[in-house]
């Protein structure tokens, strides 16, 4: 499950890198189906964060690694 988060997460950079962000994967919890990133560069002080969180990560990843259940910051 880890492996597809990454490829998923690779995916997303390239979106956040043109606002001058990115994300970074800190754990998986498979049991729980629990990805646990951090929101770095512009992204990581953006007022608007939990939304890209939310509306952005968390759905990419969910779409492309269906076992996840939810995208926590950590």
């Amino acid at each position: 499950m880890k492996d597809k988060v990454e490829k998923a997460i690779s995916k997303i950079r390239p979106m956040l890198a043109a606002d001058g962000g990115s994300v970074e994967l800190v754990k998986v919890d498979e049991a729980k189906g629990i990805v646990t990133v951090r929101l770095t560069g512009a992204c990581g002080s953006c007022p608007y964060s939990t939304m890209t969180l939310k509306n952005v990560v968390e759905r990419m990843i969910r779409e492309e690694v269906p076992e996840v259940k939810e995208v926590a910051v950590g």
